[in-house]
């Protein structure tokens, strides 16, 4: 579990097939403080294991899932990214509850600046935007944010100067794949209700619906 506040941004220094998979190695070393092998680290928003650990670099396998899904198969060596590590008990929880759980990838739509404030517009799959509402939360790589406007397939988010500081999104184009993970809450609510529907209302859901004035 983590937070969307991003530590710090590391570099990729390999990104590369192996004998037995696929390894993204990052330079960094804000994360690297307290990270023991097995350790969870979140790269643009993607929760991966630490398999090897240096003074100053990590390696962590991706899964073929992993690679279809994100934009991590993109990137190349140099390339800047998000990295926070897992919550522990005595976290602040300054974002919200990211799992690290990409759902797909969205396009950078535009960029437009308002003084020193940066607005981003995403363009998302539409099956997803059920679950962006104005004023909640997104993930965008890894980076908690809150939607300001929400269009049909696309949503907005504004990025205050120290946020444009420390994350990737300033650095990327128009056009550039961005890591989206909805929040969680969201998903859980639509499968309770999903869940009652289908299932035969009993007398006490006829006394509450009774009791709202809903029946």
């Amino acid at each position: 579990m983590f937070t969307g506040i991003v530590e710090e941004l590391g570099n990729v220094a390999s990104c590369q097939p192996t004998a037995d998979g696929f390894d993204l190695t990052v330079n960094c070393k804000t994360v690297l403080d307290g990270t023991i092998l097995g350790d969870s680290i979140a790269v643009n928003g993607v929760c991966l294991t630490v398999t090897q650990l240096t003074n100053s670099q990590f390696t962590a396998g991706l899964a073929p899932e992993t690679r279809q899904r994100t934009n991590l198969d993109a990137l190349n060596t140099g390339s800047p990214v998000n990295l926070e590590r897992s919550v522990t008990p005595s976290t602040r929880m300054g974002g919200h509850f990211v799992q690290g759980h990409v759902d797909t990838t969205g396009t950078i739509k535009s960029f437009t600046k308002d003084k020193d404030a940066l607005w981003v517009a995403i363009t998302v799959p539409k099956e997803l935007m059920r679950y962006v509402v104005t004023k909640g939360y997104i993930t965008l790589d890894g980076t908690s944010l809150t939607v300001v406007d929400v269009g049909d397939d696309w949503f907005n988010v504004t990025l205050v100067s120290y946020t444009q500081q420390h994350i990737v999104m300033p650095t990327k184009a128009v056009g550039e794949a961005v890591n989206i993970e909805v929040d969680v809450l969201g998903k859980y609510v639509e499968n309770l209700l999903k869940h009652n529907a289908a299932s035969t209302t009993s007398a006490v859901d006829i006394d509450f619906l009774k009791e709202n004035g809903y029946a």
